[in-house]
């Protein structure tokens, strides 16, 4: 039987280049995102000969998590790819609460209760590989960003700490770390305007490549990019009100030509 891979954000972006990296190591998949462009994402590679089963689902919500483990029908998950994110730009004070709590839900609690259910089973088998996507970002004060890089930061600690955890198994957990990418992260996030928004980006098939490569090997982490790289390095010896102003030139709307 081919391995499994759940892949979640898997409409679009690095979601969608990540399910086909799974599709091309002849792995089943069950595909998960928010949106009906699932089904078009699933039917794509299904037309490439994969075995693919779309799930509508809002894992912002328990319920969104049960439906999409629902379709999981107690096979073993080779793979979980927990991709599902959500942005938000400008200024803390301007945005909305429901939308402040939605990318709480589902960039933090959602996937947490995602990864406990699968590791569970995984480390009941002692076999299965965790791929968590969290960002540079992350290791940032995200002025103009708040809330998503305290998500991210959320995450890429998360995904160390479990790694640790589970070092003396066979389950590994791995985070990706990518930096401003090619993708509608930035139009949904309300960010076109801003100096990130509208500068060049990473290619997202080439940072799911990275990502699936270092999942694979079991290894602890990969940032993607020589830009994003250096990024990461300097947030580990500037300090922070630096750091969050740098962030500001980069997110503020107020900054962009």
């Amino acid at each position: 039987m081919a391995q499994l891979a759940v892949v979640t954000g898997a409409s679009s972006g690095i979601g969608l280049e990540l399910a086909r990296c799974a599709a091309e190591d002849g792995c089943d998949l069950i595909l998960c995102a928010d949106e009906p462009e699932i089904e078009k994402a699933a039917a794509e590679l299904r037309s490439g000969g994969a075995t693919v089963e779309a799930v509508q689902a809002d894992l912002a919500t328990m319920e969104g998590i049960d439906r999409l483990w629902q379709a999981v029908a107690g096979r073993p998950v080779d793979y979980l790819v927990a991709n599902a994110g959500r942005g938000l730009g400008h200024a803390f004070v301007e945005q909305e609460w429901p939308d402040i709590a939605r990318v709480i839900d589902t960039n933090v609690t959602g996937t947490t209760a995602l990864v406990h259910r699968a590791l569970r089973d995984m480390v009941a088998r002692d076999q299965g590989r965790v791929l968590i996507v969290g960002s540079v970002a992350g290791f940032i004060p995200g002025s103009y960003q708040a809330v998503y890089n305290a998500t991210k930061a959320y995450l890429d600690s998360l995904s160390w700490a479990l790694r640790n955890e589970l070092k003396d198994s066979e389950v590994t957990v791995t985070c990706l770390m990518p930096g401003p990418t090619q993708t509608e992260f930035f139009e949904r996030a309300h960010m076109e305007d801003t100096p990130v928004g509208q500068a060049d980006k990473d290619d997202p098939a080439m940072v799911a490549r990275k990502g699936w490569q270092a999942m694979l090997k079991g290894s602890s982490g990969v940032t993607t990019g020589l830009k994003n790289k250096v990024q990461a390095t300097l947030a580990g010896v500037v300090p922070e009100s630096v750091l969050a102003q740098m962030h500001r030139n980069m997110a503020d709307p107020d900054k962009a030509d």
